[in-house]
């Protein structure tokens, strides 16, 4: 017997139980995003791979370590995207979206990193990703950080995220503090980790939120971010907490906060969680008005977030049980006995032209009332249509509230008005 073929370690199945309150979470997502005005783009998962070299930084662990990078038929470098970001901007300087215009935009789907597999972090993993482009007031930081506050509602998962804020200034406010870390690093070479040593001089602001609480006690001493920023970004930062703090969203200040991108610059902001396990970042993002510019377009002002689905499902089944799939079917039709499965189908037929968006399911492969009322009961239907052939002989239709149990004979030219009242 030929030995099965199993999914790669990391790329999950997410099997017909599991989707379900994966759409109801993302419809509630995609309701927000359409009530704040922002608009759906979609982006090829594949790139030409200098695009993340340079976007992202290539002393980056993601550059360096978990790309999957490969070589097609033409000797072209592509690489399955690790973060949406890059595509969004290369999407917008490829169709003259973004110079002198204002741009709101979000993406949701597949992205690929390689990596250690664990519980929330995967190899294939989906986000859904906001991008901001043309505004650069505090303003616009805020509205993002309002809609997701208003997302964590929605799920019933308010309590159990924190906003943690920062701003890391501009790019050469951040060189010169740079220089200060890495000064202060080298005092303490035998105190660093392999990982921070490794960092120390090709990204070192990664070393501020390394996990090694010895270190995160060394850096106690070290060199403080908001100390070197500049007035233009400390001003825009009051701005931020200004508006935050008018909104009624709390937050705390974390002057160790950083991103692991290049692109960074000013506001960076993270909802973290302790509700499952160690503390996790659900949603981060922050601005980056230097990547468009970077990546070939004309000085674009930009901000923006991504999130991490797998994480976020984790979060909503852990801490809000009441945050439930919907059932699969509203209506379970049942045929019984000789002659009615066609008549049956017709009459599926009849229902869904009548009721746009009903979700009716017909009973196939036969069996007696019970074992269909059975499958009706498993897909959660909340109401069964019997047909048999007295039904059929006399053009009419049983209709049986599976909740309250009450039934009622019906013609079939007057069911759908029937179903559209009991179903709302």
């Amino acid at each position: 017997m030929a030995k099965n073929i199993q999914a790669i370690r990391g790329m999950n199945d997410y099997l017909p139980g599991e989707t379900a309150i994966w759409q109801r979470i993302e419809s509630t997502l995609k309701n927000v995003l359409g009530s704040y005005g922002y608009s759906e783009i979609r982006l090829p998962i594949v790139e030409q791979t200098p695009l993340f070299k340079r976007a992202i930084g290539e002393v980056t662990d993601v550059v360096e370590k978990e790309m999957y990078t490969f070589d097609d038929r033409n000797g072209d470098s592509l690489t399955l995207r690790p973060e949406g970001t890059a595509g969004c901007v290369r999407a917008g300087i490829e169709h003259g979206l973004l110079y002198n215009q204002e741009q709101r935009l979000w993406y949701v789907g597949p992205m690929f990193r390689y990596e250690r597999p664990q519980k929330g972090r995967y190899r294939q993993f989906h986000q859904l990703g906001v991008e901001v482009f043309g505004l650069q007031g505090p303003d616009i930081d805020a509205e993002l950080i309002m809609l997701t506050a208003r997302w964590w509602r929605e799920l019933g998962i308010a309590s159990h995220v924190a906003l943690e804020l920062n701003s890391i200034g501009s790019l050469e406010a951040r060189a010169t503090y740079r220089d200060a870390l890495v000064a202060f690093l080298e005092q303490h070479k035998d105190k660093l980790d392999e990982d921070c040593l490794r960092r120390m001089y090709t990204n070192p602001l990664r070393v501020l939120d390394t996990k090694n609480q010895d270190i995160q006690t060394l850096l106690n001493d070290a060199p403080k971010l908001g100390d070197y920023l500049d007035d233009e970004s400390r001003e825009h930062f009051a701005g931020l907490c200004a508006f935050l703090d008018d909104a009624g969203i709390a937050y705390t200040v974390n002057q160790r906060l950083v991103r692991g991108l290049d692109y960074y610059n000013r506001t960076v902001f993270e909802w973290v969680t302790t509700s499952l396990g160690a503390q996790g970042t659900v949603c981060a993002g922050g601005r980056y008005d230097g990547l468009v510019e970077q990546l070939g377009g004309r000085a674009t002002p930009a901000v923006g977030f991504a999130m991490g689905l797998e994480r976020l499902v984790l979060l909503v089944q852990a801490v809000n049980p009441e945050f439930k799939a919907e059932s699969v079917v509203d209506i379970y039709l049942v045929a019984s006995g000789a002659n009615t499965q066609s008549a049956a189908m017709q009459l599926g037929e009849q229902v869904r032209d009548a009721l746009p968006g009903v979700r009716l399911m017909m009973n196939h492969g036969g069996g007696n009332f019970k074992k269909q009322f059975a499958r009706a009961d498993k897909w959660g239907a909340r109401v069964a249509l019997v047909l048999g052939e007295s039904e059929i002989a006399d053009g009419n239709v049983v209709v049986k509230d599976l909740r309250s149990g009450e039934q009622s004979t019906l013609t079939q030219d007057s069911v759908a008005a029937h179903l559209r009242a009991l179903l709302g």
